[in-house]
């Protein structure tokens, strides 16, 4: 349920039973002591907040004894009604409701985000590579204590995040999928996955969803179910330990850029748009062979799909072509924007 919606309901009733003690003193003054409709609400009120000020008129034995009992009932259920509303100013309830709200006015604004599903391991290795990056994303996760876990091993602030089951077309349609421009599926089942595949798949046909593989002999089915890419942990760990071993020096030099806290340097793509003024002209005006700007290493040509490694500076850049190049973050992304590319 919307926490906001929930303490709207909770203050309501509070306010009702207000309402409805005040009413029932105020009637009850009117027709015992036949007052006016002012006094019998002011004698209501000063009785209730228990202020000490005297009678407004001298009240029968009658008045004295519906006094009591508006004492005794209605002192309690004033008492029950200001704790109830101390305790959702207190212990947070509202502020967590607004900042939740004003998250999800933030989620709704985004376009051409990643949404990533599940918050575990792999979720976390995924959300801080994203935040380095600079590329927007919004986290799904069932528990909202392993949100609070990785927020705190981030250290980057607010992450935008819905607790909930990825698994939901509801959930999936609260992060923006028909506006996102990939989903991670990195939930603890290859079912899960396969779900959340398929799912978004069906919401969004144009984005790209990347599953991850728990289990041997599932590839297929996940790739059936929608995804564009599996990834294998075990397989991609045992390539890692083999690097090590037999190219230690090209290891080294890929983690130190991964680790690397001063600035962040990165192997990035970047797709050539129909309509960009680079489209014609050769890859050596972007080649960056001088040094000191992001250097092209391939352009994977976007109608055969093969790749030119090193490709020769008379090369002319095409439409679709995917140029891969690594550098700095900040530097990529200005030459992604002059490429008209976008995210």
């Amino acid at each position: 349920m919307d926490e906001l919606y929930d303490i709207k309901r909770r203050l309501a009733a509070i306010a009702a039973l207000i309402v409805a003690v005040l009413f029932f003193g105020t009637v009850g003054y009117r027709l015992i002591e036949g007052w006016s409709s002012f006094d019998s609400l002011y004698m209501t009120v000063i009785t209730l907040a228990t202020v000490g000020y005297g009678e407004v008129r001298p009240l029968d034995h009658a008045g004295r004894i519906f006094t009591i009992f508006l004492i005794m009932g209605g002192i309690g259920a004033m008492t029950y009604a200001f704790s109830a509303i101390t305790s959702v100013i207190v212990e947070g309830h509202l502020s967590a409701a607004f900042r939740r709200r004003r998250m999800e006015k933030q989620i709704a604004k985004l376009s051409g985000h990643y949404i990533v599903c599940g918050a575990g391991r792999a979720g976390g290795v995924i959300s801080a590579e994203l935040t380095r990056t600079g590329r927007p994303f919004v986290l799904l996760e069932r528990q909202a204590e392993v949100v609070q876990k990785l927020r705190g091993r981030l250290g980057e602030g607010e992450i935008l995040h819905i607790i909930g089951d990825a698994t939901d077309d509801g959930v999936l349609k609260s992060a923006g999928v028909e506006r996102a421009a990939g989903v991670f599926a990195v939930l603890a089942t290859d079912q899960d996955n396969a779900f959340v595949a398929l799912s978004a798949k069906g919401l969004n046909p144009n984005l790209r969803v990347v599953c991850c593989q728990k289990e041997l002999g599932v590839r297929a089915k996940l790739l059936r179910s929608g995804a564009d890419n599996v990834v294998n942990p075990e397989y991609i760990g045992g390539l890692r330990m083999a690097s090590e071993m037999i190219r230690p020096a090209t290891v080294g030099f890929l983690d130190a850029m991964m680790r690397e806290s001063e600035t962040v340097e990165r192997f990035e793509e970047i797709t050539v748009p129909e309509g960009s003024s680079y489209v014609g002209k050769p890859v050596g005006d972007v080649k960056g062979g001088e040094g000191g700007g992001p250097l092209l290493i391939a352009v994977l040509d976007g109608l055969n799909k093969k790749y030119d490694i090193n490709p020769d500076s008379a090369r002319p850049i095409r439409a679709g072509d995917h140029l891969v190049m690594v550098g700095e973050v900040g530097r990529l992304a200005e030459l992604r924007r002059r490429f008209g590319a976008g995210a």
